[in-house]
């Protein structure tokens, strides 16, 4: 008997049983399906997208979106201690103050939640009103600097776009460079953050190679999850209260399978309805990323890292610096799509490397990337079941685009892309394009997107506050049972969605100690 499972060793999962094991009289059991991230792949900044598509990803994709000319788009989400976290690119960004105050949620505001963003964070530059120090979670400078992400700054700056040297700081808009969640030029995973400081501690258990298929109840109340372990069955009791935190894929998952959700959703899957909560797996939502990679002449991309191996693991492991630290989108930027709004509606990453095919492709040469995605997408996609099997893998539809705001917000970035990559700053590396619109024309540019389009690994919101579950994060009708993760966002924040993820665990956590 344990006082909290928790389902999911991700970056919720990590902080919640760090922060819960604090209490020495609470005993808490973590339970992941995937294995240790033991692999050099998670280590080094640089090679996380050799973690795609192996044992530490969950390798998910979408089924056919209608927008996007029907492809399938590839889903890469972290299986192994510290979940996406160890497999991601590592920016460190919060959000908007617009996005938590237009929740309109008590206790949910950007002033609430920035207590336990400054908690958690130690940030090299120290503190001030934005930032902590002496956190769990490092937030560093990055180190590797490329100057094909130096010149991009310069080029928005060309472009009309203030510098900003602090996108969490006062204001978000402008370029500048990307502060990332590392440690001396290593990844500082939740897992390398939270989790391992707390495995010595008696109260906690972790269990790797645990995979749950559901929820099991008596009444209204959760009391235990039952799945499998290395090919045995898997059945353990809770006597507070089970913790999913599973993502915005496999949370929802997780309760459909144990019948809670649309009934007759549940009921075409062949999953018999325990508890009707109509809009689990609702309300998905996604940054689209849409942009164009060139080739250089320049013999300075992250494509050294391939021709000198040696010079750059001498780097890394001498000074913690040079080319393997890179988080890959080193630099970006933050901008309206109008004058008329109270806040950036476009996002741009610059990745001084060519990085085609959703990264699932080699590099062949030096080259550059640019991307922009829209940050408040009205498209709403859902997750449900594709089968009863536990281990079947969802459905998932994110219906990219099928908002025409969408589209037309997303043809201003890419129009914005171009001007930014035509800039002086930018002419000695943009220089031969390999993958980008036949010509300026929107129906060009709009086909160039339909075919390229891919997640910029941002899913939120299904299991929605409001919807799903309470302020308290209790699942709405059910006792015993929170979910805890990116899936509660009711609209997804201006950024990358880790740090929101640690933030909301750090809140949770004192939620459920309360």
């Amino acid at each position: 008997m344990y006082d909290y499972v928790i389902v999911g060793a991700g970056s919720a999962g990590c902080v919640l049983a760090a922060r819960l094991t604090e209490d020495e009289d609470v005993r808490v059991l973590l339970l992941e399906a995937g294995p240790r991230d033991t692999s050099a792949n998670i280590q080094v900044p640089l090679a996380f997208p050799r973690s795609f598509r192996t044992e530490l990803d969950w390798d998910l994709a979408t089924h056919p979106e209608p927008a996007l000319q029907r492809r399938r788009v590839y889903l890469p989400r972290g299986r192994t201690l510290g979940g996406c976290s160890s497999i991601n690119a590592m920016i460190y960004i919060r959000g908007n103050r617009c996005d938590y105050d237009g929740w309109e949620i008590d206790g949910w505001r950007f002033d609430d939640l920035l207590a336990y963003f400054k908690r958690a964070e130690d940030n090299e530059r120290g503190a001030d009103a934005y930032h902590g120090t002496g956190g769990p979670l490092s937030v560093a400078d990055g180190r590797s600097r490329n100057p094909i992400a130096a010149a991009f700054i310069e080029a928005a700056v060309q472009a009309g776009l203030r510098r900003n040297d602090d996108f969490n700081g006062p204001a978000q808009d402008g370029a500048g460079w990307y502060q990332v969640t590392q440690r001396d030029g290593r990844r500082c995973s939740a897992a390398a953050a939270y989790l391992h400081p707390a495995l010595s501690r008696p109260n906690l258990e972790l269990r790797t190679g645990a995979r749950v298929h559901r929820i099991l109840f008596e009444g209204t109340r959760a009391v235990a999850v039952a799945g499998e372990r290395h090919g045995a069955p898997l059945h353990v009791r809770a006597q507070r209260e089970i913790l999913l935190c599973a993502g915005a894929y496999h949370s929802p998952q997780l309760l459909m399978l144990s019948g809670v959700g649309d009934p007759t959703r549940l009921q075409g899957a062949g999953v018999a309805a325990v508890h009707e909560l109509p809009e689990v797996g609702r309300n998905l939502q996604d940054h689209l990323s849409a942009g164009a990679v060139w080739s250089t002449d320049e013999p300075v991309s992250l494509f050294v890292a391939s021709l000198e191996p040696e010079r750059c693991r001498r780097e890394l492991i001498e000074s913690g610096s040079g080319p393997l630290t890179s988080s890959i989108a080193e630099a970006g930027a933050f901008a309206r799509s109008s004058a008329a709004l109270d806040a950036p509606d476009l996002q741009f990453h610059a990745l001084p490397v060519a990085y085609p095919d959703e990264g699932l492709a080699p590099i062949h040469g030096h080259g550059v990337t640019l991307s922009v995605c829209v940050l408040t997408p009205q498209s709403r996609g859902t997750v449900t079941l594709a089968s009863p099997e536990p281990t079947a893998k969802p459905r998932i539809r994110h219906n990219y685009l099928s908002e025409p705001a969408d589209v037309q917000r997303l043809l201003i970035g890419m129009r914005r892309l171009r001007e930014i990559a035509g800039q002086p700053a930018l002419a000695p590396y943009a220089q031969t394009p390999l993958a980008a619109p036949a010509s300026a024309d929107d129906e060009d540019v709009l086909a160039h997107v339909r075919a390229t389009a891919q997640t910029l690994y941002h899913p939120v919101g299904t299991c929605a506050i409001g919807a799903v579950v309470d302020p308290l994060l209790r699942v709405l009708g059910l006792e015993c049972l929170r979910v805890v993760d990116a899936s509660v966002m009711p609209a997804i924040p201006r950024g990358n969605t880790n740090a929101p993820v640690i933030a909301i665990a750090e809140r949770a956590a004192d939620l459920i100690r309360g």
